[in-house]
């Protein structure tokens, strides 16, 4: 709307979420307000992972709906002249998904005469986390199923002080799930937390600490899981079988759960804690699927308070991948006079977080 607050469009689809979301920057007041922010998940049966092909015919089935539902919340009946613009997932992510989201986006981009922008879907998620808790410059952990990064700014772009070395941190947990046949409804890693807090600490099993660096490693950790796994049901058979375990030997799937959260997020800690020593930051934002997880939350708060510092994280609702963190990060690009032309709408599967230019921060 001219002179007075800009809205834009926010199309997420880079791995089992659809979001669409709609969000207004006020450029008097600098405030942004989240007009609309709805999301569709596709839950795989347990024990399995979610298909490329599966998830991209959920979110062509759901855009539409999604999509109408969202602009009815927001208010914008009219679209051509309330929106400022389109913003999709340029990526990364899974191939199939980023793209029946991408050709959504440049349909209604198409269709409403409004100028597309690409955005990435790491920047996405820390601008949300910014502009959610208020952290001014914070070493950021960016944690979710795709992806495992330290994160600080620095001459505007978002530098990686570390990462994982193979298997993000969520793709560990997800994976671990369906070996314990977990329910993916609403998420596994959720679940996992939940069988996590049930032990109450009773027993910690051993399991490879990966740290090299600034960089970790998470697929030893679930190899080395998995095997406890197989332990596990073959003490269930002896037992059912009327064999003898001794109790010391025998350990529950919550006992699992536990022991690796408390693994990998000691190492998360580890990394996020020599990057805030190296660029003298007392903050830390957690962003991403992973980041909702309390005990996370717990640990990470803990080493910030021994350092007199402070940790920021959001709920679900822009923790887990969403459309209006695609809106809000595309609307900043949008002001600086960033767009994305049509023949350039591609979306990729790597795109690195310091690729993008941050030219609306200082």
């Amino acid at each position: 709307m001219k002179g007075g607050p800009l809205l834009a469009l926010g199309c997420e689809g880079s791995a089992n979420k659809l979001g669409i979301g709609i969000i207004s920057h006020d450029p008097a007041t600098g405030q942004a307000a989240v007009l609309a922010n709805l999301r569709d998940t596709f839950a795989s049966p347990p024990g399995t992972g979610f298909l490329p092909k599966d998830t991209a015919r959920h979110h062509r089935a759901h855009f539409v709906r999604l999509a109408k539902a969202a602009l009815a919340a927001a208010g914008v009946a009219d679209p051509p002249s309330q929106l400022a613009c389109v913003c999709y997932t340029r990526g990364p992510g899974m191939g199939a998904p980023l793209q029946s989201v991408a050709v959504a986006a440049r349909a209604l981009a198409l269709l409403w005469g409004l100028p597309l922008v690409g955005v990435n879907h790491c920047v996405g998620h820390i601008e949300m986390g910014r502009e959610i808790t208020g952290a001014g410059n914070p070493v950021v952990l960016y944690v979710s199923g795709g992806n495992t990064q330290v994160i600080a700014y620095a001459e505007r772009r978002y530098r990686i002080f570390g990462e994982t070395l193979d298997i993000a941190v969520g793709n560990c947990l997800d994976r671990f799930a369906r070996t314990l046949a977990i329910s993916n409804d609403p998420a596994p890693g959720y679940n996992i937390e939940l069988l996590a807090r049930k032990s109450d600490g009773r027993r910690l099993l051993d399991l490879p600490y990966a740290v090299k660096g600034m960089d970790c490693s998470f697929s030893g950790i679930l190899t080395a899981a998995d095997l406890l796994a197989a332990q596990m049901k073959e003490q269930e058979a002896k037992v059912a079988r009327g064999e003898e375990v001794k109790e010391e030997d025998r350990f529950t799937p919550e006992d699992l759960c536990f022991s690796l959260q408390e693994t990998i997020f000691a190492m998360l800690v580890e990394i996020t804690e020599r990057a805030m020593a190296h660029v003298g930051s007392n903050q830390v934002l957690i962003v991403g699927g992973v980041g909702c997880n309390e005990r996370l939350q717990e640990m990470m708060g803990q080493m910030a308070k021994e350092r007199g510092g402070s940790v920021y994280a959001t709920d679900e609702r822009f923790c887990i991948d969403n459309g209006i963190m695609i809106a809000h990060a595309g609307l900043l690009a949008f002001e600086t006079g960033f767009t994305t032309p049509l023949e350039d709408s591609t979306c990729t599967q790597r795109f690195r977080t310091d690729e993008v230019y941050v030219k609306w921060r200082d």
